[in-house]
């Protein structure tokens, strides 16, 4: 298993990924992604910030950070932060502890670069999610209600986002 930053060439990869992590959101009933455009995937390549886990040979899980926040995180965006979003899992591959191994990874990333927290967001309400990003070393820090605009995807659009954040 290793984190490596994802390549264009594995962007149908990823988009199988964010399929299946929606699917399974619908499953649970949680609000689920509404969908991802390529070129915002594009662009966050291009700026060295989104992920993927390869395991097994193949790309596993992915993610990606950013280091503002400001619509959901408001003032507290302000202190210096790595953000962790669209975790996003193969089925095959659940219970090998990936959201783990990025939570270690993004916290190491922090460190060398002096910044003060690693944080996520998520729908609120799913307490299962909630106690495992607690399981996972995050405090939980409230609710956040969002004031949706293009900037974010379109399942912002709906509802409240619980917080959670790792102080370095």
């Amino acid at each position: 298993m290793e984190i490596v930053k994802t390549e264009i060439a594995t962007i149908p990869a990823v988009f199988e990924l964010y399929n299946f992590a929606t699917a399974y959101q619908q499953k649970v009933g949680t609000n689920n992604w509404k969908g991802f455009e390529v070129s915002m995937v594009e662009n966050e390549i291009a700026e060295e910030r989104h992920f993927s886990i390869r395991d097994e040979g193949i790309i596993s899980a992915t993610f990606v950070i950013t280091f503002n926040d400001a619509a959901i995180w408001k003032e507290a965006d302000l202190e210096p932060s790595v953000y962790i979003h669209r975790i996003a899992t193969h089925p095959d591959f659940r219970g090998r502890n990936y959201v783990q191994k990025i939570v270690d990874w993004t916290i190491d990333f922090a460190k060398a670069k002096n910044l003060k927290y690693v944080r996520l967001d998520t729908t609120s309400g799913n307490n299962r999610l909630n106690q495992y990003y607690i399981k996972c070393g995050f405090s939980y820090k409230g609710i956040s209600e969002i004031e949706w605009n293009e900037s974010l995807p379109e399942h912002y659009k709906a509802g409240s986002f619980a917080l959670f954040e790792i102080k370095i």
